[in-house]
């Protein structure tokens, strides 16, 4: 069985370009801080109603970076992704590696005007960030709250964004929910929890744009693609995304309790691929250097099962186990190293910046 690609959907451009923006507003909805987000999915929109409320409020993002060529020479380069609008003073969410490394960052909203962008604050664990344009009276979208929760296979759903930066507007594509809760890892070792799968085309320049229902509400934030297979694409759920951007917001970063491992649940491919002794649990596929799972021994290729007196079966119990405790907390984990059952107990520390 062949290692699974995900390839990130930023895109390097060779000379600046322009994109749109979107807008949105949903019933029964609550203001989380800076977000609007739906308790509860609103009415369907038309085809016509949701290319209306919706385009005003997704953005192009456009980063100007620098790389060095082989002689150690500072070449600038442009990349471009895509950005939600979240509030009417010009917040707006996008992926971490769309700005990662930004000397300067540039929006064009849906008119046409373009902005200078200062950055917030930025995720490496969740590929989320947000940056901030000084303008006003912005058409911005709503959150839907627990979008794992409420989403069901099959469920029809729109991708939106500034794919292959082409100009005159954002690219829409239909599809359906493919799968839910899934686990994958960036090449950068970080893996992501808690994504949504799509079939809707997704492509290079879609990073952070909106995946939507049809009542027009962000399920997703798009994220990634399979390299080595069609219409498989990817979206951070607004489980993980909510408190994130609401924590990067209020403090420009988020202050999590850290073990440093990357994780994917064992499911029975898992089990089979690593040949596992264990058909339930947290295998770790990558490990921090200098992290607290480090220190402790924990290696890739070891499954965690408890923390303390809780059982892991997945990789968001462990998820939801490390958040619950505090940094500079000690826990137990219990874990499989091969075919031996061995037990470790761990200092977590702060997440790094």
């Amino acid at each position: 069985m062949s290692r699974i690609k995900y390839v990130l959907i930023g895109i390097l451009l060779l000379a600046s370009i322009g994109l749109v923006a979107a807008s949105c507003g949903g019933p029964s909805s609550s203001a989380a801080g800076y977000l609007s987000v739906d308790q509860a999915i609103g009415s369907e929109l038309s085809n016509g109603e949701l290319v209306a409320e919706v385009g005003p409020a997704v953005v192009s993002i456009v980063v100007q970076t620098v790389a060095y060529n082989f002689f150690q020479q500072a070449v600038p380069e442009t990349g471009a992704g895509s950005g939600i609008i979240i509030s009417p003073d010009g917040y707006i969410v996008t992926n971490n590696h769309v700005v990662t490394g930004a000397q300067k960052v540039t929006v064009t909203v849906s008119d046409g005007s373009v902005f200078p962008a200062t950055i917030v604050g930025t995720d490496l664990q969740t590929d989320l960030a947000v940056v901030k344009i000084a303008a006003g009276n912005l058409s911005y979208l709503h959150f839907l709250n627990n979008s794992l929760e409420q989403l069901n296979v099959l469920e029809p759903l729109v991708a939106v964004g500034n794919a292959l930066a082409l100009p005159g507007g954002p690219t829409w594509t239909t599809g359906v929910v493919s799968n839910l809760g899934r686990s994958i890892e960036e090449d950068n070792g970080v893996v992501l929890n808690d994504v949504i799968q799509t079939d809707a085309p997704i492509n290079p320049g879609n990073s952070g744009g909106p995946l939507l229902n049809m009542a027009g509400q962000v399920v997703g934030i798009n994220v990634a693609i399979a390299s080595n297979a069609e219409n498989i694409g990817f979206a951070i759920s607004t489980d993980a995304l909510i408190p994130v951007v609401e924590s990067l917001i209020a403090q420009g970063k988020v202050v999590r309790p850290y073990l440093g491992v990357g994780v994917i649940t064992v499911t029975p491919t898992v089990q089979e691929y690593y040949n596992l002794p264990v058909d339930a649990g947290a295998l770790i596929v990558s490990v921090a250097s200098g992290g607290p799972a480090a220190g402790a021994g924990l290696t890739a290729g070891d499954v965690i099962v408890k923390v303390d007196n809780t059982d892991i079966s997945t990789a968001t119990d462990l998820t939801a186990a490390i958040t619950s405790y505090q940094a500079g907390d000690q826990i137990d984990i219990v874990y499989y190293h091969g075919n031996a059952q061995k037990s470790v107990t761990v200092t977590l520390a702060q997440s790094p910046s």
